[in-house]
């Protein structure tokens, strides 16, 4: 798999990395080894899948799944399928990152 470094490579699906909250760009697939390139974490991980969903059983929404016991490493999983939510992600990444910045100039009157 190659990671495309820049945002608008063509063929390139842009995804947000669970662990840093950077956009990653993508070519092929997601392979177990692969990483992120701004915080070297890995992308085949519960938390980067479409599937993974925190409170359910194995916080998962697959059910043939196996168990994962570290959600945020490196697995086998054959379900694993990166969450492609990038618009939406960023979207909401800018817009809690814009909340945050509102309510810490309300706080120190910037």
């Amino acid at each position: 798999m190659i990671l495309c470094i820049f945002m608008k490579a063509r063929g390139c699906a842009v995804n947000i990395c669970a662990h840093c909250g950077k956009e990653v760009v993508l070519s092929g697939r997601v392979m177990r080894e692969s990483i992120c390139p701004h915080c070297r974490a890995y992308l085949h991980s519960c938390v980067n899948c479409k599937f993974y969903s925190p409170g359910r059983h194995n916080d998962c929404i697959e059910p043939q799944a196996e168990f994962v016991g570290d959600k945020r490493t490196a697995n086998f999983c054959d379900f694993f399928i990166f969450l492609e939510s990038a618009a939406q992600g960023l979207d909401r990444m800018q817009k809690k990152k814009n909340e945050a910045r509102d309510r810490f100039d309300k706080l120190f009157g910037g």
